[in-house]
């Protein structure tokens, strides 16, 4: 790259919009800590298990106790308030980034799409200069530095882009388009809500919705990107969000996401939105480009790649990643599949020459299981788990197989996992699963596409 083409990449711009997204994103997620706190899931998802499923790699990862646990959100929460305002931000900003990382590294049973934004938000906000401008630290220190490179608004962009494209993309198959599934679904347990819950019933609001949720997800971003645009199609997208609240129960990400979509406006947003924030500053000269420069920019492009490569793993394994679950985490497929079933595992000695029936929910929360039943990796986890303690317990060196079936987006269940093998046999890791049978080809079951 041209010296010319990397100064460009160093150009400074106002940091009013960065100060603004910090103020914002730090006091959303204070609620959202809050809301743990308050409605008692820190106890649900991190105290009352007694066995937490483990992300490959991170076995070492282990919950607190519980006033350990409270602590860690309570912390957070504080963390969070201290990062909206600015406040020992290079320190609160890190802890935060920490905090929310471990909260999510304990359980995989507990992986949300908006959980693993927020943190690499987080991770953004933690390496950005947004305490320097607007905040709590500027103010103490009597300095403050109202640019900053506008490589940090590209970043912020390509990160809020690809979770709306590769989100529209993962809708680019038939049971979204043609099926309207899971859309059907899911809108038929919402039809009693006040004046939109009629229209609900009609056969073809659910096909219309998924297109509309297709075409939205697709394109929002290159019309945020056009400046003539860009007002018209953040009402939209506020309208989208809105209503994806209203029918579904998503949590904090329509918010998450309705915030992190101002980082496409003009940097100096805010001082518009408000004129006593004063005139935009003069832009100033770009940073040189010394070596630092350079290591800085070279570590946002690898970020950059990572986050438009861990989308497309999925494509390694082949098969319908719906079905069989490898490269699904952290690819952005948003509300694309609707998955139930349920397992159980067959246990044989050959000490006692005897097979035992074991249930999941002797080992797991309701919600651990109803996660476990349609994830292989996860059967797998629990699957060694009941080996080693019917070994701790004097059976021996038991085999451990899986009976179940699971059901696809309206599809009836169908056997899901290869009832021969011996799960305790086989190890986690990143290769294709061979225990997982081929996914169903018909089409869900009574789901006609209207046309």
């Amino acid at each position: 790259m041209t010296p010319t083409r990397l100064a460009s990449l160093l150009r400074p711009v106002d940091a009013a919009w960065l100060a603004a997204f910090r103020v914002g994103y730090g006091l959303a997620l204070a609620f959202s800590m809050w809301r743990f706190l308050a409605y008692g899931w820190v106890n649900d998802f991190f105290v009352r298990p007694r066995f937490f499923f483990k992300y490959w790699g991170f076995s070492w990862v282990q919950p607190l106790s519980e006033v350990g646990m409270q602590a860690v959100f309570w912390g957070l929460l504080v963390a969070a308030l201290c990062v909206a305002a600015g406040l020992a931000f290079r320190v609160t900003s890190a802890l935060f980034a920490i905090g929310l990382i471990y909260v999510q590294l304990i359980d995989v049973s507990t992986y949300l799409n908006h959980y693993y934004l927020a943190a690499l938000l987080a991770l953004l906000l933690a390496a950005s200069p947004a305490g320097r401008y607007w905040s709590v630290d500027a103010w103490l220190r009597k300095r403050s530095e109202p640019t900053v490179s506008v490589s940090w608004l590209y970043v912020m962009r390509l990160q809020v882009g690809v979770v709306y494209v590769f989100a529209g993309l993962a809708k680019l198959q038939p049971d979204w388009l043609v099926h309207a599934q899971p859309l059907r679904i899911w809108l038929g347990a919402s039809t009693e809500l006040p004046v939109v819950g009629p229209l609900l019933t009609l056969p073809f609001v659910p096909l219309l919705l998924s297109w509309c949720g297709f075409l939205f997800d697709t394109t929002v971003v290159g019309f945020l990107m056009w400046p003539q645009a860009r007002p018209y199609a953040y009402l939209v997208l506020l309208g989208f969000h809105a209503m994806t609240r209203l029918l579904f129960p998503i949590g904090m990400f329509p918010v998450i996401m309705s915030l992190s979509a101002l980082v496409f406006f003009s940097p100096s947003w805010p001082r518009r939105l408000w004129s006593k924030l004063g005139p935009a500053p003069a832009a100033g000269c770009a940073r040189p480009v010394d070596w630092t420069a350079k290591a800085g920019l070279l570590l946002a492009a690898a970020y950059a790649l990572v986050q438009l490569a861990l989308p497309l793993r999925y494509l390694a394994y082949g098969g319908n990643v719906l079905w069989h679950e490898q490269g699904m985490r952290f690819s952005w497929r948003v509300m694309v599949r609707a998955k139930g079933g349920g397992t159980t595992f067959v246990v044989f000695s050959p000490a006692r020459q005897h097979t035992y029936y074991v249930s999941p929910r002797e080992y797991l929360t309701r919600v651990q299981e109803a996660e476990m039943s349609n994830q292989p990796d996860l059967i797998l986890q629990l699957a060694h788990h009941i080996h080693d303690d019917f070994v701790r317990r004097g059976y021996g060196d038991v085999q451990v197989r899986a009976e179940s079936r699971v059901g696809l987006n309206g599809r009836s269940s169908a056997p899901f996992l290869d009832a021969s093998v011996d799960l305790s046999r086989l190890q986690d890791g990143i290769g294709a699963a061979p225990f997982v049978l081929p996914a169903p080809v018909q089409p869900p079951a009574h789901t006609r596409p209207v046309l």
